[in-house]
């Protein structure tokens, strides 16, 4: 596999899986506004997406994932939030996750980040799993606490 940084001549491609990451978070498909959030994001430069495309069919996604940056006012310094991640269905247990993973770690540190963070549903094992198995720790020293807003 090769792991590429996405741009917007990805959509296409990209579209498709991230629709089905939502799904799997119970989220309704919405592929046009999915394509529209994605290229919102790349066109302002308020995301980095990492593709993971097969060797053999360069239109072949096997996952992508999608950092967001964010700052910490304690350290000054830059932190990137590790916001969706997904394989896709044909494609786990290669790997796939933890090449995507390490790209994104590599461009921490090229942005001389402080962290990464990264949040998942309590009940994700694998996930879990995976992230530790990269290195990331769960956190003991602060808890996190979400403020829906409503628009109504």
């Amino acid at each position: 596999m090769r792991i590429i940084k996405a741009t917007l001549e990805h959509l296409d491609l990209l579209t498709p899986l991230f629709v089905r990451y939502r799904e799997f978070y119970g989220e309704l498909p919405y592929p046009d506004s999915s394509r529209a959030f994605l290229e919102k994001r790349l066109k302002r430069g308020e995301s980095v997406i990492y593709l993971a495309i097969a060797l053999d069919d360069e239109r072949k996604l096997l996952g992508f994932c999608q950092l967001y940056p964010s700052f910490s006012s304690l350290s000054l310094k830059r932190v990137w939030i590790l916001n969706d991640i997904f394989v896709a269905e044909d494609s786990r247990r290669m790997l796939v996750a933890d090449h995507l993973m390490r790209e994104a770690k590599k461009m921490a540190r090229e942005t001389q980040a402080v962290r990464m963070r990264v949040s998942t549903t309590a009940n994700n094992e694998v996930a879990r799993k995976t992230y530790e198995s990269i290195g990331f720790r769960k956190d003991t020293e602060f808890e996190n606490y979400v403020l829906p807003i409503s628009h109504e």
